[in-house]
């Protein structure tokens, strides 16, 4: 399919690397069976741009520089989408509690943060 934004990460749900969207929300497509999103809309990190646009969050991330290697992006990426459709203004607190069970092995959690609260502001610093 030459999709290539979702990442194996540990392969028990836990690292966040995998997640997908699925009808808005965010789930772990390494705990998902294909016939279980049977006929739900799936997202991956590649469904984002529209017309050539990036994502508010993606351009945030660029934005905060919100990545090292970028293995765990598209996985934060679609945990800071979801959260914003449910919570369009969030606290800090809760976006760190969010997107607790993503684990970024470059330790780029603060510009993160900041690039989720950039996209909550309508990217305006």
């Amino acid at each position: 399919m030459g999709l290539t934004g979702a990442k194996y990460g540990c392969g028990e749900g836990t690292c966040g690397a995998c997640t997908v969207l699925v009808d808005g929300v965010a789930k772990r497509a390494c705990l998902i069976r294909v016939k279980d999103v049977a006929g739900r809309a799936v997202t991956t990190i590649e469904g984002l741009e529209r017309e050539g646009k990036l994502h508010p969050v993606q351009e945030a991330f660029v934005s905060e520089e919100a990545f090292q290697c970028g293995y765990c992006t598209p996985g934060m990426i679609l945990g800071a989408v979801a959260l914003l459709a449910k919570n369009p203004k969030p606290s800090e607190q809760a976006i760190r509690q969010n997107l607790d069970a993503h684990i970024c092995r470059c330790g780029t959690y603060p510009r993160i943060v900041a690039a989720v609260e950039l996209a909550a502001r309508g990217g305006k610093r």
